[in-house]
């Protein structure tokens, strides 16, 4: 497969990867029918022993660069628009939010899983500083840029809706999703509905953007194998 066809299906593979991520992640949140916001103590209790959790956010953790790929491939789609600003300021808040969920992730969702190990004594006696974490204590406050993933993305999302980059709809679900998702902790069951609607976004332009990727991969063709128009799959807009 030449260099040209390598970019769209790696692209695409994130778009359509990003929310099925997400989706999981959020699904297997203990409670999720019992939505509610949660103490950073509640937190806590809720992610101390629960194995299944923790392969949540370890994906979401794997997920974090693949959103850096979406947020740069939505800046190229607005470059050359009315909207180009947007797209770039947008794509920087999301990079840096990309950023600050891998923070999140590694410093109060994996350690979790290391505490899992101990015994339960033990673990009381480590409490005080297991708090000070999930309360953002000290340097910990930087990962409250997590808030400028849905930010910038959500910009980018009114960015695409503005100029008709995309389908109305696709960008109307894209904004909608990314707003769901930014809701706090106990709130998974709006976060799972935000990852849906991401995905009815993102997963036709994955599908796209593979399909525009092997109808390219011989340089001639330009029709992909699902028999659509290589350039304009699936809301996937045209290459400038």
């Amino acid at each position: 497969m030449p260099d040209s066809a390598v970019r769209p299906v790696g692209t695409g593979t994130a778009f359509i990867a990003v929310p099925l991520v997400f989706v999981a992640a959020f699904a297997v949140h203990p409670d999720l029918l019992d939505p509610r916001l949660l103490t950073p103590g509640e937190v806590i209790d809720r992610a101390h022993g629960a194995a299944l959790l923790q392969l949540g956010h370890a994906l979401v953790l794997l997920a974090t660069p693949l959103l850096v790929v979406v947020a740069l491939h939505l800046v190229h789609v607005l470059d050359g628009t009315r909207a180009h600003r947007s797209g770039l300021a947008g794509g920087a808040l999301a990079v840096i939010g990309a950023l600050a969920l891998a923070a999140d992730k590694g410093a109060l969702c994996l350690t979790m899983s290391a505490f899992d190990t101990l015994p339960e004594d033990v673990f009381a006696q480590l409490r005080p500083g297991v708090e000070a974490l999930f309360d953002k204590a000290g340097w910990m406050v930087l990962v409250w840029g997590i808030v400028l993933l849905p930010l910038g993305f959500a910009i980018q999302a009114a960015a695409l809706w503005r100029t008709g980059a995309v389908p109305r709809w696709q960008a109307a679900s894209f904004l909608v999703g990314m707003l769901l998702i930014g809701t706090p902790d106990g709130m998974e069951i709006v976060n799972l509905a935000g990852a849906a609607a991401l995905g009815v976004a993102f997963v036709p332009w994955g599908v796209g953007l593979i399909a525009r990727g092997w109808a390219g991969r011989g340089g001639t063709s330009a029709v992909g194998p699902i028999g659509l128009p290589a350039v304009e799959l699936a809301g996937v807009p045209q290459t400038r």
